[in-house]
């Protein structure tokens, strides 16, 4: 499989609205309650206000407030975003890039990066800036966050090119490659209609691969320690196989 030139740049702006939402349709209200129990159940319930950074449809503001926690999310996505105020009219949204993010300093106690929204641009420096901001928004010393990543060595390791399938009424075909040595996973994803064959939709991710001590190198040079690893929502023990990387800890 070759790379596609005619791909647009930040392909984030086009990827994440309802066809996003289809394809990962398992993304669902109870992954959500684990996420957030275990973050709760190890840097404890905030006193004061909670980021959700990269909120998406709002699966886990649904459960901070469950919780009776002040929660606020950020997305750039105004499909998301009007997906979960049509779910939760309650809910504190903002639209918003997270390289620069809407706040004043140490604004929230408790920030979250769940489900790999994070590698997303096309250079590290820019994640870099995002962890700044991160840092920067919250309570010095005493601010918790849980950065949600994939495990990228399991990504490469099992990395399959090719697969189709009928999704609502529709078939998706999805083709995946590494670049940039193995540092950058990218997938290109095909709507069709299975009626004809006819393309729907053409859309790609990209996301920028990280293992767990790059991640926390990059932690600690924005003023962030990270102080746990989890490999999954159940809160097991980060192993080179577990599905997910789960970074967890404190500002400085």
């Amino acid at each position: 499989m070759t790379a596609r030139a005619q791909d647009p740049p930040e392909w984030y702006r086009r990827w994440f609205g309802e066809e996003y939402l289809a394809l990962y349709p398992h993304r669902d209200q109870e992954e959500a309650q684990d996420a957030v129990e275990l973050v709760l159940g190890t840097l404890g319930s905030p006193a004061g206000r909670v980021l959700d950074l990269a909120s998406g449809a709002g699966r886990h503001l649904f459960e901070f407030r469950a919780r009776g926690l002040w929660a606020v999310g950020l997305d750039l996505s105004t499909p998301l975003l009007a997906r979960a105020r049509a779910d939760g009219p309650e809910l504190l949204l903002v639209r918003g890039d997270m390289r620069s993010l809407p706040f004043a300093d140490a604004s929230f106690d408790l920030a979250v990066n769940f489900f790999t929204s994070f590698g997303y641009f096309a250079d590290s420096d820019e994640d870099r800036r995002v962890l700044e901001e991160l840092q920067r928004v919250l309570a010095p010393e005493a601010g918790g966050f849980a950065l949600d990543f994939l495990n990228a060595e399991r990504v490469r390791s099992t990395l399959v090119d090719r697969d189709e399938r009928e999704l609502n009424g529709k078939r998706v075909v999805q083709e995946r490659h590494l670049e940039e040595g193995g540092k950058v996973v990218v997938k290109h994803i095909q709507i069709l209609d299975p009626s004809d064959g006819r393309l729907v939709g053409t859309f790609q991710e990209r996301v920028r691969l990280y293992s767990a001590g790059e991640l926390e190198e990059m932690l600690v040079a924005a003023g962030l320690e990270s102080e746990r690893r989890f490999g999954d929502y159940a809160g097991s023990e980060f192993r080179e196989d577990s599905p997910r990387l789960i970074l967890m800890g404190h500002s400085r």
